[in-house]
């Protein structure tokens, strides 16, 4: 497969969210054909007999292989988007459908998904729902999209107001939350089935979790490397609603990325994107580390020289 564009993130991550063009099958490969467009995320490798595999639910399988900084079947080490090719199992590689462009379907292998996932897998796909995201980045700005496209009533929920006009005129989002806003919160206690925290920072949980309606559900996205605290009987239903889920989830599978393709390119879905070339990188991720993106880079690799 050769390189047409990257998408790029800020957690070392310039490398997977693969979009290229097919040019060479082996033998035993089914799905695909030389000239194909394709996408490759995250993973490369699992090892396709625990029962995270078997479920269809390979992100979570212990040995799976990432598409970067990772040692390949073969000893090799995996390059990811910044290598000239890439040789990938059929398993890991997702034909991206006609009438989506490559760059629009970089950030859905892996920002997108990672929101599409839970949305799936906990039922929360219904239109009607009243959901909320937490940060106003690369995937919260997705959810935002892939929300709202399923027919939801969306809350963002950010540090500041300074990008309330962009999620509501630009993204669509029906409310705007500033989670300093004490007032606001607790006017809206017990209002959301569902809150998608994007978060990658320690943060407080309560006024969040006090959102949730009964049986709603917290869910994480962020990694955050601290452990995270929250007061119990909110869960509960001593001062609010109660029987509330705090929960997480990791990327999504091939299956459930395959699907989300497919969502996206039917809603005519379209996230917010700045292509770039292979030279700009270093500015990139300059710019990354200001938070001055809106919201994701795409690297043309095609059209980039790689020859300096």
């Amino acid at each position: 497969m050769t390189r047409d564009s990257i998408d790029s993130d800020l957690i070392g991550g310039c490398r997977h969210e693969v979009v290229g063009e097919v040019v060479e099958i082996g033998s035993d490969v089914s799905k695909f054909k030389a000239g194909d467009i394709v996408g490759v995320g995250l993973l490369v490798g699992c090892c396709n007999s625990c029962r995270p595999c078997e479920a269809e639910a390979e992100q979570y399988c212990k040995k799976k292989i990432w598409a970067y900084n990772d040692v390949y079947t073969d000893g090799n080490r995996t390059q990811g988007g910044f290598s000239a090719s890439m040789v990938v199992h059929q398993k890991f590689v997702v034909k991206i459908p006609e009438g989506l462009a490559p760059e629009q379907a970089a950030p859905l292998l892996c920002a997108g998904v990672t929101v599409y996932s839970p949305l799936s897998h906990f039922g929360l796909k219904k239109s009607g729902l009243r959901g909320g995201i937490l940060g106003l980045g690369g995937v919260g700005h997705m959810g935002v999209l892939i929300a709202k496209a399923m027919g939801h009533h969306v809350t963002v929920i950010s540090s500041s107001d300074k990008k309330r006009e962009e999620a509501m005129n630009v993204l669509g989002a029906d409310k705007y939350l500033v989670s300093s806003n004490t007032a606001s919160i607790q006017a809206a206690a017990d209002s959301l089935d569902y809150l998608i925290d994007t978060v990658p920072i320690h943060h407080p949980m309560d006024d969040y979790i006090s959102l949730l309606k009964l049986d709603g559900k917290l869910i994480l996205l962020g990694v955050v490397n601290v452990p995270l605290q929250f007061f119990s009987p909110l869960l509960m239903s001593v001062y609010v609603e109660g029987r509330k889920m705090v929960t997480g989830t990791f990327i999504g599978s091939m299956k459930e990325i395959e699907e989300l393709l497919e969502f996206c390119n039917e809603k005519g879905l379209k996230s917010s994107i700045e292509v770039v070339k292979m030279e700009y990188i270093n500015t990139a991720m300059e710019r990354l580390a200001n938070n001055d993106v809106r919201y994701r880079f795409v690297v043309d690799v095609a059209a980039s020289n790689l020859q300096d």
